[in-house]
């Protein structure tokens, strides 16, 4: 079994306040999850208003089925219009991992 994890930090256009700074994540957040059936969260800058650190993790039997899903997840990330994709970082853990 092979897990990837992937942190996205991105920048929110005109938001506000943290009420909007919601109403832009969370569809973000929902159209991950139901495209790429990957779990995500937001998992950092929760305190920021135009910030957001969204974290994404997928799990296969295939390393390069996991690539292929983060790397479609920070590509529509970045290709959306309301959001500026800072930096992404990413993992990849595998069996010959040590615990």
């Amino acid at each position: 079994m092979y897990v990837g994890a992937l942190e996205l930090d991105v920048l929110l256009g005109d938001v506000r306040s943290l009420k909007q700074k919601r109403s832009v994540v969370r569809p973000v957040i929902a159209e991950l999850r139901k495209r790429y059936d990957a779990s995500v969260g937001e998992c950092g800058h929760l305190d920021l208003h135009r910030r957001s650190l969204v974290g994404v993790a997928v799990a296969a039997a295939d390393a390069e089925h996991v690539r292929d899903v983060l790397d479609a997840c920070e590509r529509m990330v970045a290709n959306r219009p309301e959001l500026e994709l800072l930096s992404a970082r990413r993992r990849l853990f595998g069996p010959e991992d040590e615990n």
